[in-house]
């Protein structure tokens, strides 16, 4: 019985592995990742020692937001593979012990889906448009100011005048999720991936997809909606009360499955909204990343840590740690690399679950240098250049040091990589017995072990200094984190794992966490 338990909750504290596929390996040398790619790298990622891989989407996409423009979301890009191909990565993922999650886009489409064309060339107020969100404007003035996330206007017009929302880019319109078509279809698709072997979905602005607007007349300006205090919940566009009702019947179908299939929801909403997508009737687990935005100091990290533990005591959830994603600056470059090992050991040894982003196990630093040229994210074209957007994070990986690029494939690749990149090549990295890529190995090595004695937590008062963040868990080892200029003195024990070497005192440095199984 205890086996099954271990089983049904795997996710609770999973170490998830990210992956970008076009930027992860490439299998047929045309600049681009693909699934072949992946399937080539499987070794690699077991030795790591991942409990999961989370897949970005893979689906046929004109790329106009890095493949969260969705045609088709039963299909997978012709570019990165096939259908046989993902069973067979499936397959050799599961022989290795590693579950497979998938990216599901619900808040909207692609202005390429089927049902997508069939709305625009359908009659305002038709049964094929209310499957997205149109609205008449006034005279050639859309129906409202409303900005998209990715900057410009968040309405755009069809040729009979009418005007469909996507609160990102024109490319991508947003769903109607009071219409009964889209929420049977999205059933339709958790189905399809659930029997071709995934073992759970991200969900991708989870708070988005529930929207509460009058059918005509006046809508609220933008200021209000951004500017103005609505009551939790009761926001127009976001993090609505309604959306329970969505993920309760997704928690239903998900539990039709042996083990039930598990999701993680994106939702950028406080701590006191995020547990309602963690709910065990619902998603079963939101994103933390509170860490992520934290700055470098040792109060900011002992009061995050402290409030989502106790969200996930009180909810008997699972909290996640993320420091790194597709979506942000890395870590290695926010916070610098000694820093950023020594928050990766801190929040791997908190309780919960840990997702870590593609070649973050190779301190890999942002590619801050890319051409106008080249650069693909929508933010930074939508902006005009006021933000670089976010293709630093997406480069492909360096597997070796030389090469044309860097064993990532054959062929120059989609995204140019810094020659920097060659001192980070998971080859070299390997080899030393220094490198990040070592400390990762280790450190989740030491994780798996501890894991099995439990999800007990407590803050750790034998170190007493308003710069370190200390705890124990269950089993007798503790975590040590010295925020502060001047080194500090460890507990009594052996040590583990460190992120930085100790002085010649045996004293934890600055900028540094250590692992220790502690003296009773």
């Amino acid at each position: 019985m205890r086996e099954a338990a271990v089983e049904r909750d795997w996710w609770r504290r999973a170490v998830v592995y990210q992956i970008y596929p076009r930027s992860f390996a490439d299998g047929n040398g045309d600049g681009i990742g693909d699934l072949d790619g992946i399937l080539s790298r499987v070794g690699y990622l077991a030795e790591l020692g991942i409990d999961a891989v989370w897949l970005s989407p893979f689906y046929p996409s004109a790329l106009a937001d890095g493949g969260y423009d969705v045609d088709d979301y039963r299909d997978i890009d012709p570019v990165i593979g096939t259908l046989a191909q993902f069973g067979s990565l499936v397959d050799a993922l599961h022989a290795h012990g590693i579950k497979v999650i998938v990216d599901i886009v619900p808040n909207h489409s692609s202005n390429r889906h089927q049902w997508f064309r069939d709305a625009v060339a359908a009659s305002p107020g038709s049964p094929e448009r209310d499957r997205y969100i149109f609205r008449d404007g006034t005279g050639d003035e859309p129906p409202a100011d409303w900005r998209s996330f990715f900057g410009g206007p968040a309405w755009t017009r069809v040729p009979d005048g009418q005007w469909y929302l996507h609160l990102f880019t024109p490319e991508q319109p947003d769903w109607n999720w009071s219409n009964p078509d889209v929420r049977a279809d999205f059933l339709r698709t958790l189905r399809f991936w659930g029997d071709h072997g995934v073992d759970g979905f991200r969900i991708d602005v989870a708070n988005l997809l529930a929207k509460s607007l009058p059918a005509e007349g006046a809508l609220p300006s933008w200021a209000s909606l951004t500017q103005q205090a609505y009551p939790p919940g009761q926001h127009p566009l976001w993090d609505r009360d309604e959306l329970d009702d969505i993920y309760t019947s997704w928690r239903a179908l998900f539990n039709q499955y042996t083990p039930p299939l598990t999701a993680v929801a994106e939702a950028w909403v406080d701590a006191d909204r995020r547990v309602r997508y963690a709910r065990a009737d619902g998603l079963g687990q939101a994103f933390n990343f509170d860490l992520l935005q934290a700055s470098w100091e040792a109060a900011s990290f002992r009061k995050i840590i402290e409030t989502n533990v106790e969200l996930a005591r009180e909810n008997d959830s699972s909290s996640t740690w993320v420091l790194s994603n597709h979506d942000v600056v890395r870590h290695a470059t926010r916070l610098g690399l000694a820093r950023a090992r020594a928050a990766t050991l801190l929040a791997l040894a908190l309780p919960g679950s840990m997702y870590l982003y593609q070649g973050e196990e190779l301190g890999l630093p942002e590619a801050a240098d890319i051409p106008d040229a080249r650069r693909q994210d929508p933010v930074f074209f939508r902006s005009g250049g006021a933000s670089t957007g976010r293709d630093g994070c997406r480069v492909p990986l360096p597997w070796t040091a030389d090469g044309v690029a860097f064993g990532f494939g054959d062929a120059a690749p989609h995204l140019p990589q810094p020659a920097s990149f060659a001192s980070y090549a998971m080859s070299v990295q390997s080899a030393d017995g220094d490198s990040t890529l070592t400390l990762y190995r280790r450190a989740l090595a030491l994780r798996r072990a501890a894991a099995a004695s439990g999800d007990g937590f407590s803050w750790m008062f034998a170190v007493d200094d308003d710069e370190v963040v200390a705890f124990k868990r269950d089993g007798g080892w503790g975590c040590v984190t010295n925020f502060g200029p001047a080194a500090v003195r460890l507990p009594a024990g052996t040590v583990l794992l460190t992120s930085s070497a100790l002085d010649e005192d045996g004293y934890l440095p600055a900028d540094t966490t250590a692992w220790i199984q502690l003296r009773p």
